[in-house]
């Protein structure tokens, strides 16, 4: 999944994540989560959407700041790295 994709996909988990009050388009700013309104509980949902989509065990408490889109999709590429082509 290229970098793109992944940020609109994941931007979109936000927008679930938050029953629509946070919009996708406004994730993809880059602006702070909490400043856009994405609460704790937000917060867990996404996590656990994250977790169910894309077969990663995200740890909050050792994870490093999740406030930005960005950070999000670090851990992912971390943690969940892009096929090779030869793994493709």
């Amino acid at each position: 999944m290229a970098d793109t994709e992944l940020r609109e996909r994941v931007a979109a988990l936000v927008g679930e994540a938050t029953a629509g009050e946070v919009a996708a388009a406004d994730v993809l700013t880059g602006d702070s989560l909490v400043a856009l309104g994405v609460d704790s509980l937000a917060l867990l949902r996404l996590v656990d959407a994250i977790e169910l989509e894309y077969g990663v065990e995200i740890d909050l408490a050792a994870a490093p700041a999740l406030d930005t889109l960005d950070d999000l999709v670090a851990l992912l590429t971390t943690t969940h790295p892009a096929p090779t082509p030869d793994q493709a």
